[in-house]
């Protein structure tokens, strides 16, 4: 019988004629040079394994036992993966310190921590009913839909429960969620810090895994009420997001301040010279953000620069000075790849009304149906409303409002026959969202940001630029994205723009849909 083994960092073939306890650690010494010392042998769960039991817990246990060998010196793990040509030990070397807390026991190398655990997940999806489907799902496509992914999770953690309870370790959920991006590369997802933090994240919690164990748990209704109102704190506090405090301008050439920023502001109120506005408005850029991010001065905001309100290409400034022009430009730069696989994702959802119209907008298609009329680009990012729909929650607990509800926080039509202060005077909330004046959705003339009752003019003609500078006024103002698209705006700015990558909280659910857009 052939066995693989690694020692040392070094591979090799062993063959054992007869597969026992002393010849597997005859061979093991001889071809290692290891001189005379004593192996201690056990089984995965610790429990040492001499002489005359060996061949019956090998006969019994051959395709899922994992061993260790433990000398003096150093511990070696042997993982047994036999197939039915050979079987393979690999043996790893304690060479790196260890943790105190754990004892002598090895921390594996990240190669091993990876092929151990998609061979822990393998090894479920071939044992649990309708785990073959899925790995043929995903040999065959490369990738997995949604409903197969769920499945995926729902096999992993039916195994789990059932050999830890309905709480499962820390480590084995960290070690299914490994398991499955090493499994099904496509999952990984490519901008967290492990690739596998949407299925199982062990600082925060959460994850698929964790659903889907909450929901097999069936948790007490305060228990999920407290655990809501606890991350939507978390959400608020500096994260990273639209509302952090980016307080270090001091790459900032020249700022005005005390008299000389009050002279500005002042002359920019009666300057009718664009490029002198916008010089004035560089130059007080400093102050403007302390303004913005005083709890008690926020609200003046517009009425201490009311240019914003009359000159087109202000909000794009600031937000360029704030993040720089590379960021800025993202969007723009990557619409034309990212956009057809946003379609493409879209049209694996289950089929609606709205979906569809969007759908046949995005790929120009001219659908006559109730709801459509938006050009191909905003139909396109409006789908990301549907990739990634609203939830109920926040801090009030609020009601989950329906996705045709939540795209009214992206655009509003407009007719441009009437009255712009009629629609302002209507409108409630601090979130900006876009107004579209035209005679049609998919012929627009003007596009507007309205904010805190106001409406601020944009630069832009196209949609795709409209929705580029909406997003901007989020940061500029400081204000949160709406509860209802938290989920849409956080994939934005973390995936097209890259802010706040790794600071920002991201659901599963956004994690994921980045691993399917970018890998």
């Amino acid at each position: 019988m052939l066995f693989k083994v690694i020692y040392g960092g070094k591979k090799k073939l062993i063959k054992v004629d007869e597969v026992d306890y002393s010849s597997l650690i005859k061979e093991v010494k001889k071809k290692f040079s290891i001189e005379q010392k004593d192996l201690v042998l056990q089984d995965d769960t610790g429990v040492e394994v001499d002489e005359d039991v060996f061949t019956d817990v090998l006969e019994e246990r051959s395709r899922d036992i994992l061993w260790r060998v433990i000398d003096q010196d150093s511990e070696c793990t042997v993982l047994d993966s036999c197939s039915s040509h050979s079987d393979t030990l690999v043996l790893t070397p304690n060479h790196t310190e260890t943790d105190d807390r754990a004892g002598p026991s090895m921390k594996r190398p990240r190669f091993d921590e990876a092929f151990e655990a998609k061979q822990f997940v393998s090894e479920i999806m071939k044992e649990k009913a309708g785990g073959l489907a899925v790995l043929a799902e995903y040999n065959e496509h490369g990738k997995l839909t949604d409903s197969t992914r769920r499945q995926l999770v729902n096999i992993v953690v039916a195994y789990i429960t059932e050999k830890e309870g309905r709480v499962p370790s820390k480590e084995t959920k960290t070690r299914c969620a490994l398991g499955i991006v090493t499994l099904c590369p496509s999952l990984k997802d490519p901008y967290s810090r492990t690739g596998y933090e949407h299925f199982y994240d062990p600082k925060s919690n959460q994850g698929y895994i964790s659903w889907r164990l909450k929901t097999v748990s069936r948790r007490s209704k305060s228990q999920s009420t407290r655990n809501a109102r606890s991350s939507a704190a978390s959400d608020d506090e500096g994260n990273g997001g639209p509302t952090a405090n980016r307080a270090n301008w001091n790459y900032l050439e020249k700022q005005l301040d005390g008299d000389q920023c009050k002279e500005a502001i002042s002359f920019m109120s009666h300057c009718a010279d664009k490029d002198q506005i916008f010089e004035k408005m560089k130059l007080t850029f400093k102050h403007r953000q302390q303004l913005i991010h005083d709890a008690e001065k926020s609200s003046t905001a517009l009425s201490v620069f009311p240019r914003f309100l009359d000159t087109k290409g202000l909000v794009l400034q600031d937000f360029d000075i704030k993040f720089g022009t590379e960021t800025a430009s993202r969007l723009l730069e990557q619409w034309d790849t990212l956009k057809p696989k946003i379609i493409a994702e879209a049209k694996t959802l289950n089929s609606n009304l709205y979906l569809n119209s969007l759908l046949a907008a995005g790929t120009g298609q001219n659908l006559e149906c109730e709801w459509q009329g938006w050009d191909s680009d905003m139909s396109c990012l409006l789908l990301l409303a549907f990739l990634l729909p609203p939830s109920a929650g926040g801090r009030n607990n609020s009601t989950k409002i329906s996705i045709k509800e939540a795209m009214d926080h992206v655009v509003q039509f407009h007719k441009a026959c009437c009255s712009l202060t009629e629609y302002v005077e209507k409108t409630e909330g601090l979130q900006p969202h876009l107004l579209a004046v035209g005679s049609a959705k998919n012929a627009i003339h003007e596009f507007y940001i309205v904010l805190d009752g106001k409406l601020l003019p944009c630069q832009a003609k196209s949609s795709l630029s409209a929705f580029d500078e909406l997003f901007k006024a989020y940061f500029v103002f400081s204000v949160s994205y709406p509860h209802s698209l938290n989920a849409m705006f956080t994939f934005v700015q973390t995936t097209i723009y890259k802010i706040g990558c790794g600071t920002v909280r991201e659901t599963p659910r956004v994690k994921d849909l980045r691993a399917k857009l970018l890998n």
